[in-house]
C-alpha cells in the first residue's frame, strides 16, 4: 500500500489539471503520430513508428504513476492544523545559526515544489529537519553540502 501524500487544494487541483493534459492532448496526440507512420509502410524498418510506440509507453507509465499519486492524494485543511510545531504545509521563517541569515520556507509535498517561493519538500533535508520542531528549537540538518543549523523563528499557515 502507498502511503498518502498531502496537498493544498491548489497542489491537488493542478496534479489533476496535468492528468487531464495527458489523457486529452498528449495521448491523442501520439495515437495520431502512431497512425502516421504506420500508413509509411513497412513497420520493422520505420523508425518514426518505433520512437512513437516508445513516447507511447513513456506516456502511458507516467499517466499511471499520476493516477497512483492521484488515488494516494489527501487534501490538508490547514485551518485545522496547529501552528506551534512545523508540519507540512507550514510556513517556517529560520535564521541560520552559524551566518545570521533568515528564511522562510513552505514545506510541502513532493509534486508542489517550487524553490523560486521558498516551497521545500517535506522530504528534503531541510524539511525532514524542521519537521515537528516549535518556535525557538534548533534544528541540525544535514545536507549533501555538510551540516547546518536553524532557529526557528516563526510558523504559520
Amino acid at each position: 500500500m502507498s502511503t498518502p501524500a498531502y496537498y493544498t487544494e491548489e497542489g491537488l487541483r493542478k496534479l489533476q489539471e496535468e492528468l487531464h493534459h495527458l489523457k486529452t492532448v498528449e495521448r491523442p496526440a501520439i495515437s495520431q503520430q502512431i497512425a502516421d507512420a504506420r500508413d509509411k509502410g513497412d513497420l520493422s524498418e520505420n523508425a518514426e513508428y518505433h520512437a512513437a510506440k516508445e513516447d507511447q509507453g513513456l506516456l502511458e507509465a507516467r499517466i499511471a504513476k499520476m493516477e497512483e499519486v492521484m488515488a494516494n492524494a489527501r487534501v490538508v485543511d490547514t485551518s485545522q492544523m496547529d501552528d506551534s510545531r512545523v508540519y507540512i504545509h507550514s510556513k517556517v521563517v529560520v535564521r541560520h545559526v552559524d551566518n545570521g541569515s533568515q528564511r522562510e520556507f513552505i514545506l510541502v509535498a513532493e509534486s508542489e515544489v517550487d524553490i523560486k517561493v521558498g516551497k521545500i519538500s517535506v522530504g528534503s533535508p531541510i524539511g525532514k529537519g524542521l519537521l515537528g520542531r516549535a518556535r525557538g528549537e534548533v534544528a541540525e540538518v544535514i545536507t549533501p553540502t555538510g551540516s547546518a543549523r536553524f532557529e526557528i523563528i516563526e510558523i504559520s499557515r
